[in-house]
């Protein structure tokens, strides 16, 4: 379900189109194998039962790759909701120099080129900060919340907060890049929902933190017995705050299908190169001194060099 336009944004300047991508790969941005693969076994799993209705939200979507991967989960009467400031002005100084610095080539209109290339219509799309999304979205309405915004510590605690007013009962909330090294203020925001809140760790990735604002036992059970049937997925459970949680990872991991373009990539013409040109042949003379020098004692070879000499002279 969608409530904007399907032709992208354009500017009035006349710039020219984002290029259009011919593949899921050449879309850019993150989204590791093991982490599709569990996304895909949320949303098949909530798809397959009729009483997890909802709809699905996206905090910060950058060029769509994981958008992309979203929307074909969308069942009949569902929205999918991307909220991202896009090119529009950062509300503060530090957000600012975060997408200067991080997000450089960041732009709606190539967002939505690369989405449309996969899918008939945009998702509805809020180009505004992520505080503005628990106003915009209905509470309670989500089965499935992607958050890979700002990493600012006091944004993240606010885009956790909005999760939980637009988040169903056993909804799935995804937090990314909650233990990479260059956000720690990610990290210490979704850490401490969990020590002092109600956000309950369902599994972690390398990347990714998986948890539910309901009971995480339920996702965990099936979660365990699904596992137990992968062989490039290695999986282990701890115990954080007083609760388990599932440790997933596996660098072979093997992805679900890819989206697949609307348009099949037109093929590409090889390049036949030109035969190389042939080389002339050598003159009589020149392959006479080249055999001469091959073959004849360094002295003789001199002295028959210095006779036609003497005769050119």
């Amino acid at each position: 379900m969608s409530h904007v336009s399907q032709a992208p944004v354009t500017t009035p300047d006349g710039e020219p189109a984002p290029p259009v991508p011919r593949t899921f790969g050449e879309v850019k941005g993150w989204f590791s194998a093991h982490d599709q693969v569990l996304f895909d076994w949320f949303l098949t799993r909530q798809n397959q039962d009729a009483e997890t209705p909802g709809d699905i939200l996206e905090l910060g979507a950058f060029m769509g790759k994981s958008a992309i991967f979203l929307g074909g989960y969308l069942r009949d009467g569902e929205e999918f909701t991307v909220c991202d400031l896009f090119d529009s002005p950062a509300p503060d100084d530090f957000n600012l120099a975060e997408t200067r610095d991080s997000y450089p080539t960041l732009t709606r209109r190539g967002f939505e080129t690369n989405y449309l290339a996969f899918h008939e219509a945009l998702p509805t799309v809020i180009q505004a900060p992520t505080s503005v999304v628990s106003d915009r979205v209905r509470p309670g309405s989500c089965r499935f919340v992607h958050i890979d915004a700002s990493h600012l510590h006091e944004h993240v605690v606010q885009d956790i907060d909005s999760s939980r007013l637009v988040a169903g009962e056993d909804a799935v909330v995804v937090f990314d890049d909650y233990r990479s090294e260059h956000c720690p203020g990610v990290a210490a925001a979704v850490w401490a929902a969990v020590a002092t809140g109600e956000l309950r760790v369902i599994a972690v990735s390398a990347l990714k933190l998986y948890a539910t604002w309901g009971d995480p036992a339920p996702h965990q059970a099936a979660m365990l017995s699904w596992l137990e049937g992968r062989t490039d997925l290695w999986h282990g459970v701890d115990i954080v705050h007083g609760r388990p949680l599932v440790r997933i990872g596996g660098e072979s991991a093997t992805a679900p299908p890819e989206p697949k373009p609307l348009k099949e990539p037109e093929p590409v013409e090889p390049v036949v190169a030109a035969p190389p040109a042939a080389r002339p042949a050598p003159r009589p003379g020149r392959a006479w001194r080249k055999l001469a020098k091959d073959l004849l004692p360094p002295l003789v070879t001199r002295a028959i060099v210095a006779r036609r000499r003497r005769r050119r002279a």
